[in-house]
């Protein structure tokens, strides 16, 4: 008899063993709306304040603090004003890390993730990329410290069993991370189950002007002060 699947003893571990171990894993967003389930596809591995990649390499802030919490909790974030993202805390409690949700496969609730992503001209692309995943689960910043429940729970944002690829993993630098945190010799912390469509294209960090004339970088983990503060 297979172990019943607990999502924080399998997030207890170290932040690059936990991210590769989700790839296959289906997350679900029971709301009243309805229920939408996403395999996982893609994820990013960010290892807090040893991290120059990650919201938490200056240490804690009233945004970050979840981070620092216990494994198997979600920290979601809003992105340049604009996107929710969705993170899955993991190690030891009192050190920061977590694995970004990057994409994934809609396998359940697909009419209710057309509705949330008109834009989608295929259903590959409902899921594919951070914010295109969280909007298609209808995961937004009210579920910030939310836990993530076992199969059986009763939490509205669960971990399910899945299936992984048959051709496995592959590993590579982040997308759209600036500095050091981008460089994949460094940091080939991105995970994705390989022959995926749904796995988002690479791209790296691009200078991004804003319109007070100021610059940031697409997917860059340090916020813009001005649009999205910690």
């Amino acid at each position: 008899m297979s172990t019943p699947l607990d999502p924080a003893a399998l997030l207890s571990a170290p932040v690059l063993e936990v991210a590769p171990a989700l790839l296959g894993r289906v997350v679900e967003h029971r709301s009243p709306q309805g229920t939408v389930a996403v395999r996982l596809t893609e994820v990013e591995a960010y290892a807090g304040e040893a991290d120059p990649g990650s919201h938490a390499y200056g240490g804690r802030t009233p945004r970050t603090e979840v981070m620092f919490g216990p494994a198997g909790h979600l920290y979601v974030y809003f992105s340049y004003g604009m996107h929710w993202c969705v993170n899955l805390v993991c190690g030891t409690e009192g050190t920061a890390s977590a694995v970004l949700l990057r994409a994934g496969e809609v396998v359940e609730g697909l009419a209710l993730a057309r509705s949330r992503r008109p834009a989608a001209r295929v259903d590959r692309d409902l899921a594919r990329g951070p914010a295109r995943l969280a909007q298609a689960l209808g995961i937004d910043g009210t579920l910030d410290g939310a836990a993530l429940g076992a199969p059986t729970s009763d939490e509205p944002v669960r971990l399910l069993p899945g299936r992984a690829s048959a051709d496995g993993v592959r590993s590579g630098p982040r997308v759209g991370v600036s500095g050091a945190g981008g460089d994949g010799g460094l940091f080939p912390w991105r995970f994705w189950l390989d022959g995926e469509r749904s796995v988002s294209a690479y791209r790296p960090a691009a200078p991004r002007r804003h319109r007070a004339g100021l610059t940031s970088h697409a997917g860059d983990r340090r916020p813009h002060r001005r649009r999205d503060p910690a």
